[in-house]
């Protein structure tokens, strides 16, 4: 629970008066701090106990790291949305990005159990600490199917650079360069980027071939339990 104190205390302010040369009463000044409404509340969040983050390894197959994040951006008509984007860390394949005005837990378990029932559930899934990812509704979910959640240390965004790569990507090359009408407009702009991404565009990562390309190849030569070729930027 959260602790608060007093921002600026008239013990303080008396100090800070008789070294400016004040010469004045500490019950007067008390007194007069009150009346006057100077006491600001200052409020403390409790810090979470600190662990070694231990780098995890490359994925060596699909559906065995996922990562997940948000990106914001507005309509013609300035109503503000948010897209969930999932990517997987292996492949690189975009499963997932996810539109609406507002993303609770619910409804991020609920995208994620549609694209689960399609294409299998991650083994672990990469987030920052946003509330939606520390929800109990996404808790439960991760539980009931046994998904790790691997939550980044706050303030250290590098420790989840695929996604954040792919929102790069996703940024530069959708959202700034269309306009969207409608969130029904933007869905299916967003949508057909994500294919186009997936089927239409090589990746160095993955030694110039799509992500789609690449799942097929690794599963036509033998490879799927095989690293991909380099796992830097997307």
């Amino acid at each position: 629970m959260a602790q608060a104190r007093p921002r600026f205390g008239y013990l303080r302010l008396h100090v800070l008066l008789r070294r400016e040369g004040w010469v004045i009463n500490r019950k007067r000044v008390h007194r007069l701090y009150r009346e006057e409404g100077l006491i600001v509340w200052l409020t403390h969040r409790r810090k979470r106990a600190s662990h070694l983050r231990l780098t995890p390894p490359c994925p060596c197959q699909g559906n065995e790291r996922w990562s997940m994040d948000f990106v914001a951006d507005t309509l013609l008509d300035g109503r503000r949305f948010r897209a969930l984007t999932v990517v997987d860390n292996w492949s690189r394949h975009s499963s997932l990005i996810e539109v609406d005005f507002t993303m609770t837990g619910t409804k991020v378990v609920t995208a994620l159990e549609r694209v689960g029932k399609r294409s299998g559930y991650p083994q672990m899934i990469t987030v920052d600490n946003g509330t939606e990812f520390t929800s109990k509704a996404l808790d439960a979910w991760a539980f009931a199917h046994g998904v790790k959640l691997d939550f980044i240390r706050p303030g250290k965004p590098v420790e989840n650079a695929v996604i954040r790569s792919f929102n790069g990507r996703f940024r530069d090359e959708c959202l700034n360069a269309n306009v969207f009408i409608s969130l029904h407009d933007a869905r299916q702009k967003i949508e057909a980027w994500r294919m186009d991404y997936n089927e239409h565009r090589p990746h160095g990562s993955l030694g110039n071939l799509t992500p789609q390309e690449f799942v097929e190849h690794a599963a036509q030569t033998g490879l799927q339990k095989a690293s991909n070729f380099h796992h830097g930027a997307v």
